[in-house]
């Protein structure tokens, strides 16, 4: 991938992000429905008290979901909780951006590595 075509990469995530952890307020168990836009290809409802699901839904959130869909299906405590192994599955990309936005993230996967 070029230098630039890796900067716009990266700034399409960054856009997505939260201002803080704190405004992701996303439900912590039962089904969740992504809307078309986000869930595109493959499942569109996901089961949260399942741990492969919920580990599907947060991938496909963060790669695919716009700044509003991120607030609203991703839940701070299960994103903390899941980052360690979540962090390994969304891309170097994703990761990164995440991590340089909220060093929490990286501190909770050095933590438990």
């Amino acid at each position: 991938m070029y230098a630039e075509d890796l900067a716009l990469y990266r700034e399409k995530f960054r856009r997505r992000l939260p201002a803080s952890l704190e405004e992701l307020r996303g439900p912590k168990h039962g089904d969740v429905a992504l809307p078309l836009h986000v869930a595109w290809s493959g499942m569109t409802v996901y089961n949260l008290d399942k741990p492969r699901q919920r580990m599907g839904l947060y991938r496909t959130v963060l790669h695919e979901g716009l700044g509003e869909d991120v607030s609203r299906y991703l839940n701070k405590d299960l994103l903390v909780q899941m980052w360690p192994i979540l962090r390994t599955l969304v891309g170097r990309t994703v990761r990164a951006v995440w991590e340089d936005a909220f060093p929490q993230l990286a501190a909770r996967a050095r933590a438990t590595a």
